[in-house]
C-alpha cells in the first residue's frame, strides 16, 4: 500500500497541472533547474529539469559513462479534464452569486453535481514593475453545483442532457456583489486588489482519494487519469540507474483538448530539449539521428479496464482488467503508437522484471480516444509504445483503479529506463 498511498498524496497535493509541475519539482528537488531562455551546460552524470508554462515538465539525467547518445523516455500529462473561470467569473442572480465557467475537456458532466469544490490554479500578480505568476488554491471548498430536485426535474433519472451555461455554474455565495472572490484572493496571496491581474483557476473536487473494496484492492480518486501515470513515471525516473543512457521524464499540459499548445505533446518542447542535450554534450547533428534509432518512448495514459456491469463495451478478445498487470494499447488507425515492434520489445522487458502485461484494443464500432504518443513521435522519429493501468470511470471527477497496477507501472517504467535498447540490421537487443 506504501506506493499507493504516495500515489494518492500526490494527486491530493495536484489540483491542477500547474501544482502537478510544482510537486514534480519537489521531487527532483536536487535536479540542476535549467530556463529555456537562458543557455544550458550539461554534463554526463548530472540531473536536470526544465519547465514550461509552469504546466509541463521534462528532467532527464545524464547517463556518466555514456559514449553513444541514446534516450529511454517515458511521457505523460498532468492536465483533467475540469471547469475553468471564465474571465468575467461572478454573476449576481436570484440573492445568489454564482460562478460563470467553461468546460476544459471531455468529462463526465453529471460527476461533479453535489461535491464540495474548490478552486485551484494560478494567479498573475503585479509586483512592482513585474509581473510574477503564482500557484494558487483556496485550501477549502468554496463552491458546489447543486442539482434541481428531482420533484423539480422529472428528467433527471430518465436521460436528462445538463447544459453547460444553465446547469453547471457553481455556487458561491448568497447576498454577495460581483467582486468577492477578487478580494479573497488577494487577502490569500496578501495583495492590493489592483495588483491582481489574471487567473488561471479550475474548480476542483475538495475530496481526498481513498483505499477500498473487501481486500483494500481499489482506490478511487480525482484526476487518476493522468496523475497516476505522472506518479509511477516519476517515481520509476527517480529510482532507475542507468550509465549509458539520457533517462528522460516527461509530462505535458492540454492532452485533454488535443495538446497543441506550446506546452503540449504537439508542441516542440520535447524535440527542443533533446536537441539541447544534443548540443549541450557536443554530439553532432548525425549522432542524435543515430540516436534516435537506438531510442525508446512511453506514452504513459491509464487503459479503460472492462466495466463489471457493460461487458458489451470491451472487445472480448482483448479486455483488460484491473490488478492484472501493465497495459499495452494498439489500434490500427494509429490512435496510439504501439505496433508489433515497439509492443513486443516492451513485453520482453516486462517478462524479464516479472511484470505482467494485458492487451487493450478498442470494441471496432466504438471510436476510442486518443494520447500523447503519437502526437509526440510526429516530432520524433522514434518507437514508441502506449501503455497504461486499466481504470473505471475514466473522466469523471472521481475516478477508480487498482492498488496492484500502481506497483506493477512503477516497476515496469523502472525496467524500461534501465534497459539498454541498440538496434542493428538484424532486430533490436536491451
Amino acid at each position: 500500500m506504501k506506493e499507493v498511498n504516495e500515489c494518492l498524496a500526490f494527486i491530493n497535493n495536484s489540483p491542477t497541472a500547474f501544482h502537478a509541475v510544482e510537486q514534480i519539482k519537489k521531487e527532483c528537488v536536487n535536479f540542476i533547474e535549467l530556463n529555456e531562455g537562458e543557455s544550458w551546460q550539461l554534463e554526463k552524470g548530472k540531473s536536470y529539469i526544465v519547465t514550461r508554462n509552469q504546466s509541463s515538465a521534462i528532467a532527464f539525467t545524464i547517463g556518466k559513462k555514456m559514449e553513444e547518445l541514446a534516450f529511454n523516455i517515458a511521457a505523460s500529462h498532468t492536465d483533467s479534464p475540469s471547469f475553468k473561470l471564465k474571465s468575467n467569473s461572478e454573476i449576481e442572480v436570484n440573492h445568489a452569486l454564482k460562478g460563470n465557467v467553461e468546460a476544459y475537456g471531455g468529462m463526465i458532466i453529471h460527476t461533479w453535481m453535489d461535491r464540495p469544490l474548490r478552486l485551484a490554479g494560478r494567479v498573475c500578480i503585479r509586483n512592482n514593475n513585474r509581473i510574477e505568476s503564482v500557484l494558487y488554491d483556496t485550501k477549502k471548498a468554496v463552491a458546489c453545483i447543486p442539482n434541481a430536485a428531482i420533484h423539480m426535474n422529472r428528467k433527471l433519472n430518465s436521460g436528462y442532457e445538463y447544459n453547460l451555461q444553465t446547469d453547471m455554474m457553481p455556487l458561491f455565495s448568497l447576498n454577495e456583489k460581483k467582486g468577492v472572490l477578487r478580494r479573497k484572493i488577494s487577502d490569500d496571496l496578501n495583495i492590493q486588489e489592483e495588483d491582481l491581474l489574471n487567473m488561471d483557476l479550475f474548480l476542483c473536487v475538495d475530496e481526498a482519494g481513498k483505499i477500498w473494496g473487501m481486500k483494500d484492492e481499489f482506490f478511487s480518486s480525482p484526476r487518476i487519469d493522468n496523475l497516476e501515470s505522472v506518479f509511477a513515471t516519476l517515481q520509476a525516473f527517480s529510482q532507475a540507474e542507468n550509465e549509458n543512457r539520457v533517462l528522460v521524464f516527461a509530462a505535458f499540459d492540454n492532452e485533454e483538448v488535443g495538446s497543441n499548445t506550446k506546452q503540449g505533446a504537439d508542441s516542440t518542447f520535447l524535440y527542443d530539449v533533446l536537441k539541447r542535450i544534443q548540443h549541450g554534450l557536443g554530439y553532432q547533428d548525425e549522432d542524435y539521428m543515430k540516436a534516435l534509432s537506438h531510442s525508446m518512448m512511453l506514452s504513459v495514459d491509464n487503459a479503460h479496464a472492462q466495466h463489471y456491469n457493460h461487458p458489451e463495451f470491451s472487445d472480448a478478445g482483448n479486455a483488460v482488467y484491473m490488478n492484472e498487470g501493465v497495459v499495452i494499447k494498439s489500434n490500427a488507425n494509429q490512435q496510439y503508437t504501439s505496433d508489433a515492434v515497439s509492443a513486443s520489445i516492451f513485453s520482453e522487458i516486462c517478462r524479464k522484471a516479472q511484470i505482467p502485461v494485458q492487451y487493450f484494443v478498442n470494441k471496432s464500432d466504438i471510436r476510442g480516444g486518443s494520447t500523447l504518443g503519437n502526437i509526440s513521435s510526429s516530432h520524433l522519429s522514434i518507437k514508441s509504445v502506449d501503455i497504461g493501468a486499466a481504470q473505471l470511470a475514466m473522466h469523471s471527477c472521481f475516478e477508480t483503479a487498482g492498488c496492484q497496477d500502481v506497483f506493477y507501472m512503477i516497476k515496469a517504467c523502472q525496467a524500461f529506463y534501465e534497459s539498454n535498447l541498440h538496434e542493428d540490421q538484424n532486430g533490436w537487443e536491451f
